[in-house]
């Protein structure tokens, strides 16, 4: 069944498609032009793409593909990156900011192109609305002074009465629309994926974890359990789960796991409710949800820096559709999910060549989508081509995420940055509260002087009347 425009199904997120046909592990010696270590979005992406470029290549995934982040994701196709865009200025300054831009929206356009020439059974549903906690219109007209003038991204500035329009809830006041962001089944999406890379003839082994790798000379040696593998460049795809082989990239990624809900069906309630149909995602990056199915919601909040029970996430997610949205607060979650990624120090993805001939793509956080596809075109262009664009990226190097110490950390920071975000917001809501009650005031006090100024005008007339 083809899927409407307009709606994206919540049936095959979160590994929720029918089992895939398993891949042979690798058992014989092979000798390729490019091995990529780990079988996600990053890894498909630069694999194919080199291969599309006359080089031999081998994927090896330890499990199966797409069993970790890249086959969770929320499906969300986003323009930039995870971190603040004035952040992101002030590390390098607007013209290298600019350059990293374009590249992240040229990871978008791959992923839509490539839906619509190779993959016509995966829908898009259009626009994203990144909406403010807080009544900040100055801030919102520098977001779009630089997003859309500086940088060339297509995105409307949302006034508060249009965004409350749209999601009736008093929490939300002016919003980024970004109409060219879309949706999509991310699960469908990496299996598609995985099948196009094939049929440019990239070979996939999995269940083949790599035990160790040597990355020195010309000709690098990936050790597995079964066989070994010679390559002239290997790309490091693995996210936090990588490990021995690359303790290094490991150890720069701090794990999060995220989690997310989709309700039972609410019925047209939802859409009186919600009558957004793209994505929303708050500035303070807490909330994220959807409409899937015409009438589910599907939401993802809490993270934590250790592993938990999706089922005990799904009370909190509950209060926290309800504190958004007091109308949906009856609203019945159907499943709970959740995926770890990796989060580095800095925010932004690690992309670039270690050493001649070892590659690297990993860290793409919650914005994993159009930076993965990026990421694998940078890297295939790079060892086929000489394209050096991934230099770009060399601001952002390998930085130790802190270990068992710095989960605790992360989760104490997100748990204040979260806590200073919901005073704030607060804060703002009362302000408003304030000001309407005082236009209300003031109001009625000029109602009253000039109930009072008509009463004096009407003696005034009469006093005169009576003289004469």
């Amino acid at each position: 069944m083809t899927i409407p425009p307009s709606e994206t199904s919540v049936h095959a997120l979160w590994g929720d498609l029918p089992a895939a046909e398993p891949r042979a592990a690798l058992t014989l010696d092979l000798d390729v032009d490019v091995c990529v270590v780990g079988g996600g979005l990053a890894g498909l992406t630069a694999a194919r793409e080199a291969a599309r470029r006359g080089m031999s290549v081998a994927v090896l995934e330890g499990q199966h593909v797409g069993w970790a982040a890249s086959g969770h994701n929320l499906g969300s196709v986003l323009p930039g990156y995870g971190v603040p865009v004035n952040d992101l200025i002030a590390r390098i300054g607007i013209a290298h900011a600019r350059e990293l831009w374009m590249l992240a929206e040229a990871g978008s356009d791959y992923i839509r192109e490539t839906i619509v020439t190779s993959m016509p059974e995966i829908a898009m549903a259009p626009g994203a609305l990144e909406v403010s906690t807080t009544d900040s219109g100055e801030r919102l007209i520098g977001w779009l002074q630089t997003i859309g003038d500086k940088f060339g991204t297509e995105v409307e500035g949302w006034q508060i009465e249009r965004v409350r329009e749209a999601l009736r809830t008093r929490r939300y006041f002016h919003a980024l629309h970004f109409p060219k962001a879309f949706q999509i089944d991310g699960a469908r999406y990496l299996r598609a994926l995985a099948a196009l890379a094939e049929g440019e003839g990239v070979r996939i082994f999995e269940n083949t974890p790599v035990v160790s790798i040597d990355s020195a000379g010309i000709r690098k040696r990936i050790i597995t359990p079964s066989a070994k593998l010679r390559a002239a460049h290997i790309v490091l795809a693995g996210n936090i789960h990588i490990g021995t082989p690359a303790l290094r990239l490991a150890s720069t990624l701090m794990p999060v796991w995220r989690y997310a809900a989709v309700t039972e069906p609410l019925g047209d309630l939802l859409g009186e409710v919600i009558s957004y149909r793209g994505s929303v995602l708050d500035d303070d990056s807490i909330d994220h949800f959807r409409i899937v199915d015409g009438d589910r919601l599907l939401w993802s909040s809490p993270e934590t820096t250790w592993r938990g029970k999706p089922e005990r996430f799904g009370r909190l997610i509950r209060r926290r559709i309800a504190t958004v949205f007091p109308q949906l607060a009856q609203a019945r979650i159907a499943r709970v999910f959740s995926s770890a990624f990796g989060q580095t120090v800095h925010g932004m993805p690690q992309i670039g060549e270690l050493r001649p001939g070892l590659w690297v793509a990993s860290g793409f956080g919650r914005q994993g989508l159009n930076t993965s596809a990026m990421a694998g075109r940078l890297i295939a262009g790079g060892i086929a081509d000489g394209d050096d664009r991934w230099r770009l990226f060399s601001p952002f190097e390998l930085v130790w995420a802190g270990g068992k110490v710095g989960r605790v950390v992360g989760q104490f920071a997100d748990g204040v940055s979260r806590g200073r975000s919901a005073a704030v917001g607060t804060l703002a809501r009362w302000r408003e509260r304030a000001v309407a009650r005082e236009r209300v005031r003031e109001e009625r006090r000029s109602a009253r002087i000039a109930a009072v100024q008509a009463r004096t005008e009407r003696v005034a007339q009469d006093f005169g009347s009576d003289r004469r």
